[in-house]
């Protein structure tokens, strides 16, 4: 059997065009991911059938022309542009002679690269770990093997059996880990939701300008690279958008077209930012042709991630790539559902700042208001979620309070303590 060498850097491209739209992929995206892989690419093999082929994916005439552009380029690595089975993989090993990563291992390995922080580590970790444990046999002959014959037959394990323990541990370890780092980023969003400061979280497809438009909010220097996973490592900001619009910024990893379902689970704790927030900005490339594709695919993992109900604004970047004048497009109901805007150079960025503000104070009641010292409990619930700002007692024994509140937390407030709306509207009528 060949030696697995440590590096790939030489790769051998090989794309298929499936006739079903469900599997089919796009090559120029795949052709990103490699170079942001760090390989280079020697060469890239086409190919079109109606379905996959069950033993290597592609044609056996097709395979062994691959097998000769290996020997001729002297490649380290086949890139598939596909989710290939185990099987497949170690099938397409044994007869090209080198290793052999679908699309699916490619996008973990950028991930391992970009990976920076310590519960970014583990996550990727934990899902290549997850993807390994159905491919233990494929590239090593001696997994397959259990020890027998005369004088060597007893009841130790496999390699294999102790390979996929050895597994079974680690991800087992990593997840007490990550259960840690899931608590600490719960208590800080408890913190936040207490303090009544609300979060938008910036979604996208990958290399949409998700990280240049967080720079541009909030004065930041996060890494910015025209590149698939720039960014890895979720980052929040605290801005203060105007004198009474306090927010806090999340830019998250970007999405892509079939996320490997295990990135998906192994990164729900950083998703979970996302999943919470008050408000996502949808960023999206303007002057991507297959833009329609890629809000789809965003569309599709936020539902994976249960934050499809949350509100949402499309921003529509790069306007400097298509000659487009930023501008803000509202609904019939006047409520605004998209922005246009250039994160690279500014234009636009106001427009945004200007909605961010209005829809923030239409969704935050602040007043001041008096509460009778038989009111006690309201104020007392008042504290607990965390509305109260200043307060002050006069000689009568009655509250002076600074409140600012979610309309959302003073709705269900006012159901519970009916007395609410009357306080309120003495100052501020229609307040709940």
């Amino acid at each position: 059997m060949f030696e697995r060498p440590a590096t790939g850097e030489r790769a051998i491209l090989v794309h298929m065009d499936i006739h079903d739209e469900n599997h089919r992929e796009d090559l120029a995206e795949f052709t990103e991911l490699v170079t942001s892989a760090g390989a280079e690419i020697a060469t890239v093999a086409t190919t079109s059938r109606h379905r996959p082929e069950a033993k290597y994916f592609i044609g056996i005439g097709k395979a062994e022309e691959i097998a000769e552009l290996v020997k001729l380029h002297e490649a380290e690595v086949v890139l598939f542009n596909h989710a290939l089975s185990p099987s497949q993989e170690r099938n397409l090993e044994k007869l090209l002679h080198c290793r052999v990563l679908d699309r699916t291992g490619l996008i973990l390995d950028i991930f391992a690269q970009r990976a920076r922080s310590f519960e970014g580590k583990l996550q990727v970790e934990l899902a290549q770990l997850r993807h390994m444990s159905t491919r233990l046999i494929r590239g090593w002959t001696h997994l397959e093997r259990q020890k027998g014959g005369i004088g060597l037959r007893g009841p130790g394990e496999t390699q294999l059996e102790s390979d996929r323990r050895m597994l079974a541990l680690r991800i087992k370890q990593i997840n007490k880990r990550l259960e840690k780092v899931r608590k600490q980023r719960e208590q800080g969003r408890q913190g936040r939701r207490k303090a009544e400061v609300p979060t938008i979280s910036l979604v996208g497809y990958t290399n949409a300008g998700k990280s240049t438009l967080f720079n541009s909010l909030t004065d930041d220097n996060v890494y910015v690279q025209d590149q698939l996973f720039a960014t890895l490592d979720p980052t929040l900001r605290s801005v203060n958008l105007a004198n009474d619009v306090h927010v806090i910024f999340a830019d998250t990893v970007g999405f892509i077209r079939h996320l490997p379902h295990d990135l998906v689970n192994a990164f729900r704790s950083t998703l979970q930012e996302t999943a919470e927030a008050h408000l996502l900005l949808h960023i999206i490339d303007a002057a991507d042709e297959n833009r329609d594709d890629h809000i789809a695919e965003v569309e599709n993992v936020l539902e994976q991630i249960d934050a499809d109900k949350i509100p949402r604004i499309q921003v529509m970047n790069k306007i400097d790539a298509c000659g487009i004048s930023p501008r803000v497009d509202v609904d019939d109901e006047g409520r605004v559902r998209r922005v246009w805007l250039s994160a690279a150079t500014g234009e636009g960025i106001e427009l945004l700042q200007q909605v961010l503000c209005e829809y923030f104070r239409d969704e935050t009641v602040q007043a001041a208001i008096k509460l009778k010292p038989s009111q006690a409990r309201l104020r007392a619930q008042l504290f607990e979620l965390g509305a109260i700002r200043k307060e002050t007692v006069d000689e009568n024994g009655e509250f002076h309070l600074d409140i600012s509140i979610g309309r959302k937390d003073l709705n269900q407030l006012a159901r519970r303590e009916p007395q609410v709306l009357e306080v309120m509207n003495r100052v501020l009528p229609g307040a709940a």
